[in-house]
This record gives structure tokens, C-alpha cells and sequence, in this order.
């Protein structure tokens, strides 16, 4: 009796290990992604003092982008913003993705990807880039990458 009672407590642990470590597979398929935004970032640059953080997330099982930009001290409203890519940081490139409705800070969004986007993504090819009146070309800008 005691050597089944052990075998069915070695079983027990051995699968509640598994599901354990399945668990952290599962948990691993979102990436956390970030990007700081400044006038300096811009190409070519700008002498803006605004600036902006991107936090966002990627799951790379449904390649849903979800993200936050927050900003402060542009020189007027925002009048648009934008993921431009593909692009390595100091190279420009069209946009990728818009933002949908307000672009009063915080941003917040969220869209599904392609796969083809979602590896521009977590190989750095994204930025997020800001426009004012000012600025219409950009006003400051962020390469997004995986956060560190």
C-alpha cells in the first residue's frame, strides 16, 4: 500500500510540475515593449522639449498590440499619431498603424497584428512618432523595442 501511495504522490507532483511549467510557456507569450519620445528622435530632429513614453504589450500567440503613450510639454495639441514602420531607429518610413480617437494623452489602443508586423516589431522596426501643427512632420518620436 505505501509503494502505490508513492508512486501516486510521485505522479501528483510530477503533473502539477508540468502544469506548472506549462503555465510559464503560456505566460511567456506576451512580450512588454517600450519607447522613450523626444524631439531629438525625430529625423531630421527638432528642438522640442516634449516628451513621451510608449508601454505596451504584444502577445505573440494572437499578435494583439495593445499600448499607452503618455506625453507632456508639446508645443500645441496633438493633431495626429502614428506606429510608422518598418524602420530601423534614424531611418523614416510610412505609417504602419494610426491611432484611432482621441490622441489626447494617454493614448491607449489596441489592434491585431499580421505576422509580418509582428516580427517588425520585436526586431525594433517600430516607432511611434507624434504631429502637431507645429511639427507636422513629426514632433517627437520613440523607437519602440522590447523593454529591457
Amino acid at each position: 500500500m505505501t509503494t502505490s501511495r508513492t508512486y501516486l504522490s510521485r505522479g501528483l507532483i510530477a503533473a502539477l510540475l508540468s502544469l506548472s511549467a506549462f503555465g510559464a510557456i503560456a505566460a511567456s507569450s506576451t512580450v512588454a515593449l517600450g519607447a522613450k519620445l523626444s524631439g531629438a528622435n525625430e529625423v531630421p530632429a527638432n528642438t522640442s522639449t516634449g516628451t513621451g513614453t510608449l508601454e505596451a504589450t504584444l502577445d505573440t500567440q494572437s499578435n494583439l498590440l495593445t499600448w499607452t503613450v503618455t506625453y507632456t510639454g508639446l508645443t500645441g495639441a496633438a493633431k495626429a499619431g502614428h506606429f510608422h514602420g518598418p524602420a530601423a531607429a534614424g531611418a523614416n518610413a510610412g505609417v504602419a498603424l494610426g491611432f484611432t480617437g482621441s490622441v489626447e494623452s494617454p493614448i491607449k489602443g489596441s489592434a491585431t497584428l499580421t505576422p509580418a508586423q509582428a516580427a517588425d516589431v520585436l526586431a525594433g522596426k517600430w516607432y511611434v512618432n507624434l504631429h502637431t501643427a507645429a511639427n507636422p512632420g513629426g514632433e517627437v518620436r520613440g523607437q519602440m523595442a522590447p523593454a529591457q
